[in-house]
């Protein structure tokens, strides 16, 4: 039974779980916004809500702690020094998990995983869809 058992196993051993949520970690603080199925999404939001917190109060020791959950310097960076000022108000609830639909190929669920005030910050996937079709057309 699995009472009390919070780890989300997303058909992994621990090593490649911990890879795949810090990669997925990665993508949302670098796009501000990812989409994939919603297992991963819900996993990929325990794992950077915290993170968010950590970067909100930028000690030093919560710099090296999220450094030693996400590899690339580069990406903290912007974690601490963009991100986590959008938030300073905010007491948890950073990240909201859309349910898109189901994928083609093999029927998963896939959901978008985004900050709450992405609004402001990224277009809408509407306003994607527009400037991507205007440039299509554009080309021909």
């Amino acid at each position: 039974m699995r009472h009390q058992k919070r780890v989300k196993k997303l058909g992994r051993s621990a090593s490649h779980r911990r890879a795949t949520l810090a990669n997925l970690a990665s993508s949302l603080i670098e796009h501000n916004r990812i989409k994939t199925t919603h297992a991963k999404a819900k996993a990929t939001q325990q794992f950077v809500e915290p993170l968010i917190t950590k970067a909100r109060r930028g000690t030093l020791h919560d710099r090296r702690t999220v450094l030693k959950l996400i590899s690339r310097p580069d990406i903290v960076k912007i974690l601490f020094d963009e991100i986590a000022p959008r938030f300073v108000d905010r007491p948890g609830g950073y990240t909201r998990v859309t349910k898109l639909g189901f994928r083609d190929n093999d029927c998963a669920s896939v959901s978008m995983l985004e900050f709450v005030d992405s609004a402001a910050v990224v277009p809408s996937l509407e306003e994607e869809k527009k400037a991507k079709s205007k440039a299509e057309s554009s080309d021909d």
